[in-house]
């Protein structure tokens, strides 16, 4: 079996493939698991890197920090020395959120004295200056990320950020000090640290060439943490001089049905299921005031499908904020998305049934929900549909097209790209 050089844990499925995709751009063959495996799962010859998709971004603390060790041992006992911790470009945790006590729990248990907080990744206009986390050029808490539903960021300093939920005192290496030489840099982290049982590094991540500065000085660490920005310079760090001749070899497209359920409200997907219908796209709207009131919802829409035999179509829930707050004032906060996700779960598997094999999903609590009752648990990956948003291919079944995107991410014709690119 290829060495395994790198191993990662996301806090949910999407920034989990997001991380895969920056990770196999750097030539590593990678592999995505979705959970921690039980037992001793083999790992298929060639993969050269392994990606876990956990579900800790909004889980309780205790249940997150258990997880996610669970995570990091079994990528140890796999022999993977280089473990990064992959949490959302925006670093959205509330004051009782789990990046501090899921990076505290690693560097107790473990002994390492620091880590990195490195959240940026520029190509999606997520940049980190002077510690300050800008999204799009605006600070974070005063963009339109503010009001998320699930986790308000109100805070864009990210030292500040931690300091509710990391025990810890934190560096800031700013892109003034990245212009530095690098015993210069280190000698500085090793000055500060003096005295010190633990500590973080805030990194400055501005433009793209500062991954490769990044990446030097920090990547013979045991645990690095942040988003998806810092991912494929790392890789390439850790690449060997081997021929690249035992990549899988993921074809994009296949023959069979597409069909796509967008459940997240953020304005990008908004916009791309907007997109998509202006484009003469078939389209279903899921109402959530129907399904929560007991009528027959999934079985109307079902009974639609069947009868239309669409060869491609979305099927969305997804609403602007005032609606949202409407529905939850209605049903419950709870309720209403965890109704939403299981009943597209239930048409995900009925349409995969009956040949659908281009499954595209937007939101990353509905991605969860429908990979979950399909039962896949293991996926080779693809090519990018955007950056952060591959193609990928259940090992138990390589006839399907799996593309999951986080909210935030892709273009305005995302959902048509996605279709286009997959279809035979």
């Amino acid at each position: 079996m290829s060495k395994l050089l790198l191993g990662c844990f996301g806090d949910d499925f999407t920034g989990s493939s997001d991380a895969a995709s920056f990770i196999k751009k750097a030539g590593l063959n990678t592999m995505l698991i979705n959970g921690v495996p039980k037992g001793d799962m083999i790992i298929p010859e060639g993969v050269e890197a392994i990606v876990i998709a956990l579900k800790t971004r909004t889980e309780e603390v205790q249940y997150a920090v258990s997880d996610s060790i669970k995570a990091y041992n079994w990528l140890k006992e796999k022999g993977i020395e280089h473990i990064y911790d992959k949490y959302c470009s925006t670093f959205d945790s509330t004051k009782s959120g789990n990046i501090g006590p899921v990076i505290d729990s690693i560097l107790e248990k473990y002994n390492l004295k620091y880590t990195i907080l490195c959240p940026a990744l520029p190509i999606n206009k997520r940049t980190v200056k002077d510690g300050i986390i800008y999204v799009d050029g605006i600070p974070l808490a005063q963009s339109h990320m503010r009001n998320h539903p699930l986790t308000p960021m109100l805070e864009s300093d990210i030292e500040k950020l931690m300091k509710p939920q990391g025990k810890y005192p934190c560096f800031r290496l700013d892109y003034r000090m990245l212009e530095l030489p690098d015993k210069i840099i280190m000698n500085c982290i090793s000055d500060f640290g003096k005295n010190k049982s633990h500590f973080y590094v805030i990194t400055d991540f501005i433009e793209e060439n500062h991954a490769e500065k990044i990446a030097d000085l920090f990547y013979n660490l045991n645990l690095l943490t942040g988003g998806s920005g810092l991912l494929t310079e790392l890789g390439k760090h850790l690449k060997t001089n081997r021929a690249d001749n035992n990549d899988n070899n993921v074809r994009s497209r296949i023959p069979g049905k597409g069909i796509i359920f967008a459940g997240s409200c953020s304005k990008a997907t908004l916009s791309q299921i907007s997109s998509f219908i202006s484009s003469g796209g078939v389209s279903i709207k899921m109402d959530p005031q129907e399904l929560l009131s007991g009528d027959n919802e999934i079985e109307t829409i079902w009974e639609n499908i069947l009868r239309n035999n669409y060869d491609e179509l979305l099927i969305y829930s997804s609403e602007g904020p005032n609606k949202i707050l409407e529905n939850q004032k209605i049903f419950g906060k709870n309720k209403v998305s965890e109704k939403l996700e299981q009943s597209m779960a239930e048409i995900a598997q009925r349409a995969v049934n009956i040949g659908y094999k281009r499954i595209i999903v937007g939101g990353g609590e509905t991605s969860g929900s429908i990979t979950k009752k399909l039962g896949f648990d293991s996926y080779y990956i693809g090519e990018d549909i955007a950056p952060g948003v591959p193609i990928m291919v259940p090992i138990q079944d390589p006839s399907i097209r799996l593309i999951l995107k986080s909210g935030n991410f892709g273009q305005d014709d995302f959902f048509i790209r996605a279709l286009n690119m997959t279809r035979k």
